[in-house]
């Protein structure tokens, strides 16, 4: 006689403990979305390789790029925050430390953050990852150091450029600030684009207090910030 599936105690037992064990670990053949999880300051997190070639023309995301200033709650999935960080600073010849964006004498002053949920996170271009910068940042400050733009909040998350001017001032003396502020243009107009391509809205923000915003964000002494851009699902587009 064959013996029908599940009649054993010991084919029971085992069904019990694989469909919790299922349940537990959320899994049951849904795809987890990866999404920021810090943990300590100081701590590494690779960020997932980004696309070169996959995403929308570049005119299609010229013709479509807009000022996004609602956002609802979703949050960004790391894949999203890798491909945006690296289309602003990422590097694109390793032999050479080439990035996406020029700089004047290859001298890369900018430095690149990402606030997520009160957790700022500073990117390491050469490794294509991220560090915890600090825990605990209150965007509420930093909105009442925008201006009190609303949206800053609201966003999932604020990329930050800023950057050292005197790497490019050793060489480049009283000329070096001009190329600063164009760099940050080319880098924020590359992150603006790429959010357009990944589905998502942003908005390029200048008006902040640069003292209290370095302050808010706990940047080292020597940065200057010069854009916040908020990013996010806009406001009333499904996720």
């Amino acid at each position: 006689m064959k013996r029908r599936f599940g009649t054993s105690p010991i084919a029971s037992i085992t069904l019990v403990l694989m469909v919790t064990l299922c349940v537990l670990s959320a899994g049951c053949g849904k795809t987890k979305e990866t999404r920021i999880r810090p943990e300590v300051a100081g701590e590494k997190i690779a960020l997932p390789a980004p696309l070169s070639d996959d995403g929308m023309p570049l005119n299609e995301a010229l013709e479509r790029r807009r000022s996004q200033r609602s956002f609802t709650e979703g949050e960004l999935r790391l894949e999203q925050v890798s491909q945006l960080l690296w289309a602003a600073q990422g590097v694109t010849e390793p032999s050479q430390g080439f990035r996406t964006a020029p700089s004047a004498g290859a001298l890369y002053p900018l430095e690149l953050y990402v606030l997520e949920k009160g957790v700022l996170y500073h990117y390491i271009p050469a490794s294509h990852s991220m560090e915890v910068v600090s825990k605990g940042v209150d965007a509420g400050r930093l909105t009442d150091a925008a201006a009190r733009q609303q949206f800053v909040a609201q966003a999932p998350a604020v990329f930050v450029i800023g950057a050292v001017f005197e790497r490019t001032r050793a060489k480049y003396g009283d000329r070096a600030d001009r190329y600063v502020y164009m760099e940050a243009g080319h880098a924020a107009q590359n992150l603006l684009l790429e959010a357009v391509s990944l589905g998502l809205g942003a908005v390029s923000v200048g008006a902040f207090d640069d003292r209290t915003t370095r302050d808010v964000l706990t940047l080292p002494a020597d940065v200057r910030p010069l854009y916040l851009i908020p990013v996010g699902y806009p406001a009333g587009q499904r996720q």
